[in-house]
């Protein structure tokens, strides 16, 4: 079923939870794996996935379809998982130094991440960006985006973001002709 005629059926009382059902079990995991390379940990990636469906859900009877519905939840996604890394950063009294550590620590030790030595250095190179480079390089590159909804989802001018990405594959660019 299509995302316009799930969004038909939220709007009727009887299908609403039939539907955002269905838009959960389409999107969980997408959703899951755009926050799960922002905040590297499974345990956090879950929760920040709850919480964004659990945000789409109250928010829903207000979506307007000014953009796709993807677009829309992705921007929920994206904004709680910088918002969880700028508040571990300030909970915690850390340096963005220290939480790339323990995000590449974590990333490490993690049994769910899968790949070869490259692999695993290209995530290490994504750690080092800034949250919103990250999250360029990642809609972008992973999940082939094209600019003009990722602007949608970031509130940032197409120009902007591929000046962002730009810089962000030179970043990672530079760390792996470092490491070698």
């Amino acid at each position: 079923m299509s995302d316009e005629e799930l969004l038909s059926l939220f709007e009727n009382p009887e299908t609403r939870r039939n539907a955002f059902s269905q838009l959960v079990r389409k999107y969980q995991q997408k959703v899951y794996w755009l926050v799960r390379k922002m905040v590297v940990d499974h345990d956090d990636a879950n929760d920040i996935t709850q919480d964004v469906f659990i945000k789409a859900w109250t928010a829903l009877e207000n979506f307007r379809g000014d953009a796709k519905f993807y677009t829309w939840l992705y921007r929920i996604a994206s904004n709680e998982a910088i918002n969880f890394l700028n508040k571990k950063r300030k909970r915690f009294f850390i340096s963005i130094n220290d939480v790339e550590s323990e995000l590449a620590e974590k990333l490490e030790a993690d049994p769910l991440v899968s790949g070869d030595a490259i692999q695993l250095k290209l995530q290490k190179a994504l750690l080092k960006l800034p949250e919103k480079q990250r999250l360029v390089f990642n809609l972008k590159y992973f999940e082939e985006l094209p600019y003009e909804e990722i602007s949608q989802i970031t509130g940032t001018s197409v120009g902007a973001l591929k000046a962002s990405y730009h810089w962000a594959s030179k970043k990672i660019e530079d760390y792996l002709n470092e490491t070698d």
